[in-house]
């Protein structure tokens, strides 16, 4: 028996030993590389009059609550009459339902299941439609003779006016009042009304997908069962082009009024083209019950994660996500450790008045991405603008250029109608004197226009909906702290601030001034030290010719509302909904502001603080800003990569906006960091966020759109960056809390094994581990509690994925495929040969002797204790002798 107990312990510490050197082997693979699968673009045709359009939509698989681009080539320009949309534009809507079979050779769903037609119903004066073509109005006409009438609905009305009404995924029918029903309205719709094209006849729109979470009544995303299989429900895109023909086949006789009819009805229907749209699953298909492990933490991460848990919840590993400002999450880490896996891109303790906890903490670099000034600005041409630009009418910018100080003057609310209604013409507020001679708002300003002359020619209603202020998130973030930090490295702003004017004369708002002597309050702004986005002018009045009674004043925070975090801010900036409640409602009870929904097509200009991944989800368009090294970066995958590159600091390295000095640096790029506290969680959860580390740092590192991947918006993390990651995975599974003798004084080293196997100390800026040898220490033979005793985060019964729509849309979950290569074999065919190697030891004279200490690649090394054998093995032995 003595005989089978030794060929028992070699062959399973061989088996140990090489399934170890195989994932060491594996963990050296080359660096992640994008996945190589086809896209999911479509171009369509279109048929008759618009026989020559080409219609593309960017993406229409792996679908989720974001922004496709529908562009389109061959089409006649787009010609108004006055003010007008009259002839020759598009029109784009979101529908659910099977194919209805009314059109041949290109399949598509019921026109009484698309959402369209919520259009505004008030304050029209300046929009382009004549409640006929952007509403579900028709006219009926047995024998329709001309576009926009309908030989079904209307049959009943005065005069045949009609409805064609909307039938919701749940049976719900609205007959009448569609423009503005229950289910949908002008702020929550995803249509697009009016969609130009130029003189070259293409035209792009950006179109916002809308799930099930935005739009219930839809339903795309919602897992449904047919044929015993279950997926998630698929819904189409629909374009109805508009034309410049009659049904005849002739031009519209009178071209000096609308003559489009709503394209709902059945005769512009039969021009309509139909795109299939496949949705991840909304919700999430981690089995009912599964046990949850907790993450919180920087909004940074969030769209990774939500990717990343699609693809871990059929491994049988759920991770809940809970949106949480940077600091904050700092704090409860600190705290008391249980709260799990926190995301951050500074260490604990960072933050002033705070101390690091004395045990160690693991800080495992998790994604690289940043944060971003997004926008939706379209072209409308002054009186007398040159040819070049009446040509671009209604197209959008897509670059703009901005320094440290003109995003100062925006964030410090400097700019002339920032506080509305403070200067009046020749009227100005008492205190209020420094505003006189601003410019009213950003693109006015001769230091923008110097960066981005084309403004010039374009007229903006500069307003507090538009170029007077950012649209930015409430709360501590480490965002807010970054571009305030990318402010103040520079002279320039850092003067502006203290209350030098710039070359053209403008002035800091006082309540902003870094002097205490010209801040009104006493005391001086100190933007070094501010996470926030601070409203501090105390400015309120009635805005002016708002017809609101005295005693219903606005201030700062009503003329520049916040929204809840950077993802909402991405999705009404590409909504173009600044959200300031300009509309006083006096038949409202009580009386009160209204919101007018989104800005007119033609002329949206509408700013935002948000994060990368944020902006490329909703397809806006990014600012370049000015670097330290004086170049005006875009947020690049080049770009994020060369400023991580200057990262330096102890345990967890920052990217400072002063030291990315590299030309092609981003500023504002921001590594986030997932930091984990071992000895406050017990063995089984510390393996669970060990398998989190260990997907990120691999397959969630490749580039993609399928669940699982790294969505855009994010740069793949360096292969020293992974290798760091998946070391402070090896540290957690093989933690070992210190012994009653060690004096527990180990700090947040970076990423810190502690245990046996070489302490916990060093301040080491790398992210990875530094304790000693790393990853050494005797593993915990269970699932048991810390050694302190402290309490592990207790698994949930349900996923749940808070935060707000930015994750809760999660991704269908399959895991992607293993790589097709050699190294997917390295731990099984290493646990084979270690297995080998172990029984044939007594017949080569070898023996194991344990401990065992396995040298790694890059001089790492791995102490193997002396294993225990499975109890079913030990059963079949007799007592060992003494």
């Amino acid at each position: 028996m003595k005989r089978i107990r030794n060929l028992l312990v070699r062959f399973v510490a061989g088996a140990a030993v090489g399934a170890l050197a195989g994932l060491a082997v594996a963990q050296t693979a080359p660096a992640a590389t994008a996945a190589s699968t086809a896209g999911s673009a479509v171009t369509v045709s279109g048929r008759g009059e618009f026989k020559d359009m080409r219609f593309t939509v960017s993406q229409t698989e792996h679908l989720t609550s974001q922004a496709i681009t529908v562009s389109w080539t061959g089409g006649a320009p787009t010609a108004l009459a006055g003010t007008l949309f009259n002839t020759d534009f598009v029109q784009i809507m979101q529908c659910w339902g099977d194919d209805d079979g009314s059109v041949q050779g290109n399949p598509g769903p019921s026109r009484t299941q698309c959402q369209y037609g919520a259009s505004p119903t008030t304050d029209r004066g300046n929009w382009p439609g004549n409640e006929y073509d952007d509403t579900r109005k028709v006219f009926y006409s047995a024998d329709p003779g001309n576009y926009g009438q309908d030989d079904r609905y209307g049959a009943d009305g005065v005069s045949g006016q009609g409805e064609v009404p909307f039938k919701s995924v749940d049976g719900t029918l609205i007959t009448s009042g569609t423009q503005n029903n229950a289910l949908y309205s002008r702020n929550t719709t995803n249509e697009v009304d009016f969609a130009r094209t130029g003189a070259d006849g293409r035209g792009q729109e950006f179109f916002e997908a809308q799930t099930a979470n935005e739009a219930p009544h839809l339903g795309c995303g919602v897992p449904v069962t047919a044929g015993g299989r279950t997926t998630p429900r698929s819904c189409w895109l629909v374009i109805v082009p508009q034309g410049h023909l009659d049904l005849d086949g002739k031009p519209y006789a009178d071209t000096s009024q609308v003559n489009a009819g709503s394209p709902v009805s059945s005769t512009n229907w039969k021009n309509r083209v139909a795109v299939r749209l496949d949705f991840n699953s909304v919700g999430t298909n981690c089995a009912l019950g599964s046990d949850e492990r907790a993450t919180t933490g920087s909004e940074l991460a969030a769209d990774a994660m939500t990717s990343w848990q699609g693809a871990l919840c059929p491994t049988g590993k759920v991770f809940g996500y809970t949106e949480l400002g940077e600091p904050d999450t700092r704090s409860r880490l600190a705290g008391d450790g249980t709260s799990g896996l926190a995301f951050t891109t500074r260490a604990l303790g960072a933050d002033p008045g705070t101390t690091a906890p004395t045990d160690s903490t693991v800080y495992a670099p998790t994604a690289l991405s940043g944060t971003v000034i997004g926008f939706t600005i379209e072209r409308r041409p002054k009186a007398g603008a040159s040819e070049a630009t009446r040509r671009l009418a209604g197209t959008k910018v897509t670059s703009i250029d901005l320094t440290p100080r003109l995003v100062a003057k925006l964030l410090t609310e400097s700019y002339r109608n920032s506080p509305w209604g403070a200067v009046l013409g020749s009227t100005v507020a008492k205190g209020y004197g420094w505003a006189r001679s601003n410019p009213a708002g950003l693109a006015s300003d001769p230091e923008f226009l110097a960066l981005n002359p084309e403004f010039a020619e374009l007229s903006i209603p500069e307003t507090p909906a538009t170029d007077t202020d950012l649209l930015t998130s409430l709360g501590r973030t480490d965002s807010a702290r970054a571009v305030w930090q990318w402010i103040v490295s520079d002279k320039e702003a850092r003067g502006f601030l203290a209350g030098v004017s710039d070359d053209w004369g403008m002035r800091v708002n006082p309540y902003f001034s870094t002097n205490a002597d010209l801040n009104p309050s006493g005391f001086a702004f100190d933007p070094a030290a501010t996470d926030t986005y601070p409203k501090s002018d105390p400015w309120c009045t009635v805005p002016p010719n708002s017809g609101a009674t005295d005693d219903n004043k606005q201030c700062m925070i009503d003329f520049h509302p916040y929204v809840t975090d950077m993802h909402s801010g991405a999705l009404h900036t590409r909504r173009a909904d600044s959200l300031w409640k300009a509309t006083w409602d006096p038949l409202a009870s009580p009386p009160a502001y209204k919101s007018p929904g989104p800005q007119t097509v033609g002329s949206r200009f509408v700013i935002t603080v948000t994060d990368a991944a944020s902006a490329a989800r909703y397809g806006l368009q990014t600012a370049r800003l000015r670097n330290t090294a004086g170049t005006f970066a875009a947020p690049t995958t080049a770009s994020l990569t060369a400023a991580a590159s200057s990262a330096s600091g102890a345990h967890a390295a920052e990217i400072s906006p002063a030291k990315a000095t590299a030309k092609a640096a981003y500023p504002l790029a921001q590594l986030v960091y997932a930091a984990v506290r071992p000895a406050k969680l017990d063995a089984a959860a510390r393996k669970d966020y060990a398998a989190l580390l260990t997907y990120a740092a691999g397959p969630g590192q490749v580039p993609g759109a399928d669940p699982g991947l790294l969505p855009a918006g994010y740069a793949p993390l360096s292969k020293a960056q992974r290798a760091k990651t998946t070391h402070a995975a090896d540290a957690l599974v093989h933690y070992t809390a210190p012994s009653a003798t060690d004096d527990g004084s180990s700090g947040t080293s970076g990423g810190s094994s502690g245990g046996t196997g070489g302490g916990s100390g060093g301040t080491d800026d790398s992210g990875g581990t530094t304790g000693g040898d790393g990853t050494g220490g005797t593993p915990d033979p269970g699932s048991t509690a810390p050694a302190d005793g402290s309490a592990s985060p207790t698994p949930g019964g349900a996923p749940s994925y808070d935060g707000g729509k930015a994750v809760a849309t999660t991704a269908q979950g399959m895991t992607p495929a293993d790589p097709a290569n050699s190294l997917r074999y390295a731990v099984p065919v290493g646990a084979a040969l270690g297995a080998v190697a172990g029984l044939g030891a007594p017949f080569a004279g070898g023996r194991l002797r344990f401990p065992l200490r396995v040298p790694l690649p890059g001089g790492r090394a791995l102490t193997i204790p002396a294993p225990a054998l499975p109890e079913r093995l030990r059963a079949l032995l007799p007592p060992r002798r003494g």
